[in-house]
């Protein structure tokens, strides 16, 4: 019966944090970076991964990206994954990291 209970307290506790994590508030990001980061996108990204992120093409559909990942982005957008070509040498860092910006606020600019 103890058992019951505290399976039952875990269960509830670990949906209170979730509950808890889905209100935090987005990451802000200052207006400019996310112009920045729209032009970024739309001129290089847009080919293969769609038009304001829609109808990706066969490409990674980045509305769905996990938000916590910025390292995963950062790293698949300066060295390349499977198709996508390297972007390092073409992209300041603060280029990619308001090509983060742009995917994180979900076209909300």
């Amino acid at each position: 019966m103890h058992t019951r209970f505290a399976i039952a307290s875990l269960v509830a506790a670990a949906l209170a944090c979730a509950a808890a994590a889905a209100q935090i508030p987005a990451q802000s990001f200052a207006a400019e970076q996310l112009k920045t980061g729209a032009e970024i996108y739309a001129r290089n990204c847009s080919p293969c991964h769609g038009a304001r992120m829609l109808d990706p093409q066969g490409a990674s559909d980045l509305r769905k990206f996990p938000r916590g990942e910025r390292e995963r982005f950062v790293n698949s957008v300066t060295r390349g994954k499977n198709q996508m070509p390297p972007w390092g040498d073409l992209l300041k860092p603060e280029e990619v990291e308001a090509l983060w910006a742009y995917v994180v606020a979900g076209e909300k600019i």
